[in-house]
């Protein structure tokens, strides 16, 4: 009896040798402009070929200016990493899916959306929220540049088997609580090294009636609580999402390929080394409070007094509260807010943009309030100017960019400036992740939507 975990990483175990990390075959290695050039440059030092270019998929996201002019690029360092991308690619035979494709967006979310994650792969990128593909039942993780070199030229990675881990979730979903605030959640429960050397699957019966979107969400941000990567179980949702697009499999082979994927469950007695139940009964909408996502309450909660925590934890949470400019007590809803950003790999699919622009249609963003909406990919930038959803935030008063990493982190010109608080639908809100000194407040797209309107963080359900 075994659980998905188990079996995906035993069928891809190409050695084992008592003592030593297991090699791993790897199906799909995502490479992004960031993580990539010093891989690169170990393949050329060494003479090296990439080792299956048919398995790798390239694209640019953490550098690209979403407020762009024709498809310049004005930074010197942006141009330079993206410059070099482009050089290695046409050297190592890689596709690339670069601005103007039409294709090209955030590396997690380009997969999925042209249907090259499935169910029961393995899959890698130099990025630590390659988790999110674990939606679709495979097994995706994050690696590092010396790693991203060993799996271009091997087709392999040395991995220590991880243990495995259980979430399962009970009862129904609340009005205006998503996925976003489902994972805020379990952060909060069981910390931000609560699943540290596990990967995690996800059960319960809510799942059933989450999108692959949603899935997705709760996916990226397995690594926040400090897992190695986060999975669900493939159903009938994940087969019709993956089904026509350009990356699934066609005609006899998508047969045999469903056929696999229905495999590919927990056997009924299987154990895992750690299980924890998360109720999602009276569940409020959640927002992150200090310098780590664990540091989150409801949005009808205080803010929490660093007294109030365990004795190795209150000097993290009064250094929290003094970056946050917070007051123990105070309540966090009504908090004035400067930017608000609807996008990143956690929650800028068009669904995210669907649900914003609800909250936002008839509406407008409130004085002194800078609002960016950045898709995922040129797919769902199109896709949301066809359905109306851009003119919705343009009329509003946000700015509707073009898709890339943005203002999650501070890698681009998309920035919060020193002092000034965020409302952000990102996975982290790290010290100066957004900017120098900027503060952030992670959120559901819903959430971030309706502190666009009223300038402070809301409780989207007195609008719902």
């Amino acid at each position: 009896m075994k659980t998905i975990i188990e079996k995906i990483w035993n069928s891809h175990v190409v050695e084992e040798r008592e003592g030593f990390p297991d090699i791993l075959a790897i199906d799909l290695q995502l490479v992004h402009e960031v993580t990539s050039p010093q891989a690169f440059q170990v393949l050329k030092e060494r003479n090296l070929r990439v080792f299956a270019p048919h398995r790798t998929l390239a694209t640019v996201d953490h550098n690209v200016p979403t407020k762009r002019e024709g498809l310049l690029i004005q930074n010197p360092i942006s141009r330079h990493q993206i410059e070099t991308l482009r050089e290695n690619c046409r050297t190592f035979d890689i596709p690339l899916l670069d601005m103007g494709s039409g294709y090209q967006g955030i590396v997690h979310v380009i997969g999925p959306e042209l249907g090259f994650t499935h169910p029961g792969m393995t899959i890698v990128c130099g990025d630590s929220h390659t988790s999110t593909h674990g939606a679709f039942g495979a097994l995706a993780f994050g690696i590092g540049t010396s790693e991203v070199a060993q799996v271009l030229a091997t087709g392999c990675i040395l991995q220590k088997k991880p243990k495995t881990m259980r979430v399962h979730f009970k009862g129904d979903l609340p009005i205006g609580v998503t996925a976003k605030d489902i994972i805020l959640a379990l952060i909060r429960k069981i910390g931000v090294n609560g699943a540290t050397g596990h990967v995690i699957e996800y059960t319960g019966e809510p799942l059933k009636t989450l999108s692959m979107d949603e899935r997705m969400t709760i996916c990226n941000m397995s690594i926040e609580c400090g897992a190695r990567a986060g999975l669900m179980a493939p159903d009938e949702i994940t087969f019709a999402y993956i089904r026509d697009r350009i990356g699934a499999p066609k005609g006899p082979k998508w047969g045999r390929a469903l056929a696999f994927w229905k495999t590919l469950s927990t056997d009924q007695g299987a154990t895992y080394d750690q299980e924890i139940v998360l109720s999602l009964e009276g569940m409020a909408p959640m927002v992150t409070w200090g310098i780590n996502p664990e540091q989150t309450i409801a949005i009808n909660e205080p803010v929490p007094n660093p007294l109030a925590f365990s004795d190795e934890m209150q000097d993290l949470a009064a250094k929290a509260i003094a970056y946050a400019k917070l007051t123990p007590g105070n309540p966090i809803e009504g908090l004035p807010i400067d930017y608000v950003f609807i996008g990143s790999c956690t929650n800028a699919r068009l669904s995210d943009l669907r649900a914003a622009a609800n909250v936002m249609k008839g509406r407008k963003v409130a004085p002194g309030v800078k609002v960016l909406i950045v898709p995922g990919s040129e797919t769902i930038h199109r896709l949301a100017i066809e359905e109306g959803l851009a003119a919705i935030f343009i009329e509003a008063g946000a700015e509707y960019r073009a898709p890339g990493c943005s203002m999650c982190l501070a890698m681009n010109e998309d920035r919060v400036p020193p002092g000034k608080r965020c409302a952000s639908t990102s996975n982290r809100n790290f010290i100066g992740r957004q900017g120098p000194e900027s503060i952030t407040h992670l959120m559901s797209p819903i959430m971030a939507a309706a502190a666009a309107i009223t300038g402070k963080i809301t409780d989207i359900r007195n609008i719902l």
